[in-house]
């Protein structure tokens, strides 16, 4: 009798029916629930990749671009100074750096004669030196990043692009900070272009400048407001070191702006977004779910006469049940493991991918074009330079990809989670299941 075994051979005997119930029969009533199993695997496995590839390719977006606001625009902590020597006594622990600067907006002119309104930044003239960061991110092309003079001036790429410059032009610029009425016009400073930076975010490409911080104040005749940009070790502690600060210096009450303020909004859509694309992906997940059910509801339909002789040899129903949890179990695993290990390498090599992708499509498109020239005598035309993004049209270099290890482990998780509350529903009306009525008509 099953019930005089021990726990480790009752688990022994669930396992192996439940392996048995999942193998490849050559019975003919169990082909469809094998076949039904392959496709449940291979949902599962699908979904599993193209969900890890969908979000990590979001997160290389996302990062990218979060990261280019917080290390050049916004930084962690802002906090507005009373005055460019007024700056707070900060430790040293959780502060990676701290740069002072004022910021405005300019009209500039190039050599074209067109002219652009720009936001203009003034930074001390060690600001390589306070914050190597910001120069990472900004990848300067050309020239180098250099304020210590006051007539230097470093532009974003597109901006300077749209103005004709290059390295060693003249550009004129005229503060607009203030009021614009105050002058019938406003009298131009002439600067040297040093410094061509490319950051990747588009808005700091056609937008920004950067100049010395003693030449942006008198350009705003008194105007100007000094402000201190804070980066912290982990962003996550910036509402201590506010707390701190505030405490430490009460006339900076009100002056201080977290990250969270400065780019709530902008933060809010990009949250909202992978939150959305990650449902409509994972509806994958709810088919594949119902596949699985379909499957094990026909195999307990069945296994009726089985499953009634098991419970007749002492078999509970919590035992039976468990068999088709497993099943479901051991299929959500199988297939979030075969959607695991492509996706962990295509996220590693994703330009690889999109690259294989184009050729395809480049091949195919070759093709349609020889095939139309020799029936159409008119060619297609097409040069063999398709792209999935485009530089003329999508304003990046590569397709980013990351992949954060706390939500790959929910996405495989899930998979898994998907198939085997699946197998639960359907076994959940053997409990309804008596032997005797199975049976009594099974002569």
């Amino acid at each position: 009798m099953i019930t005089k075994e021990r726990p480790m051979d009752k688990h022994r005997w669930i396992g192996f029916v439940a392996f048995r119930y999942l193998s490849r029969s050559k019975k003919r009533r169990q082909s469809s629930a094998s076949v039904s199993s392959r496709f449940a695997i291979g949902g599962i496995g699908i979904g599993v990749f193209a969900l890890i590839l969908v979000i990590g390719i979001m997160n290389g977006f996302q990062m990218g671009f979060i990261e280019s606001i917080l290390e050049i625009s916004s930084f962690h902590i802002r906090i507005e100074l009373p005055s460019k020597d007024s700056l707070p006594v900060l430790e040293e622990g959780s502060i990676r750096s701290s740069l002072p600067f004022t910021e405005f907006q300019a009209l500039v002119r190039g050599s074209r004669k067109n002219q652009q309104v720009a936001l203009v930044r003034g930074l001390p003239a060690n600001a390589a030196e306070l914050d190597p960061a910001m120069l990472q991110a900004l990848h300067v092309e050309l020239g180098t990043f250099d304020v210590r003079e006051p007539a230097s001036i470093m532009l974003g790429a597109e901006l300077a692009r749209s103005l004709g410059l290059r390295i060693g032009d003249s550009i004129s610029l005229a503060s607009i900070a203030g009021d614009l009425f105050s002058e019938p016009r406003p009298e131009l400073d002439r600067f040297i272009v040093t410094g061509i930076f490319r950051s990747n975010f588009y808005e700091f490409d056609s937008t920004w400048a950067f100049i010395n911080l003693d030449r942006a104040l008198v350009l705003q005749e008194g105007t100007g407001k000094v402000q201190l940009g804070i980066k912290l070790t982990d962003r996550w502690q910036d509402q201590a070191l506010m707390q701190d600060l505030a405490k430490r210096y009460p006339e900076l009450a009100g002056k201080i702006t977290s990250w969270r303020d400065y780019n709530r909004s902008f933060f809010g859509a990009l949250r909202t977004e992978k939150l959305i694309m990650f449902l409509l992906v994972a509806l994958i997940f709810v088919v594949v779910s119902l596949n699985i059910y379909q499957a094990q509801r026909k195999t307990v339909l069945e296994r009726r006469e089985e499953i009634g002789l098991l419970r007749a040899l002492g078999a509970s129903v919590p035992a039976i049940q468990t068999i088709f949890i497993t099943d479901g179990l051991m299929l959500g695993f199988a297939g979030a493991s075969l959607g695991l290990i492509p996706a962990l390498w295509f996220s590693e090599n994703i330009a690889l991918f999109f690259s294989m992708l184009e050729g395809v499509v480049n091949s195919i498109l070759g093709m349609a074009n020889t095939v139309a020239a020799f029936v159409l005598k008119s060619p297609v035309q097409h040069d063999g330079s398709f792209a999935f993004f485009s530089p003329q049209v999508f304003y990046i270099k590569d397709i980013p990809c990351r992949l954060v290890p706390h939500e790959v482990v929910l996405i495989y998780m899930f998979g898994i989670l998907s198939a085997t509350l699946a197998a639960v529903w359907a076994a959940f009306p053997l409990s309804k299941l008596y032997p005797a009525e199975v049976l009594q008509y099974d002569q």
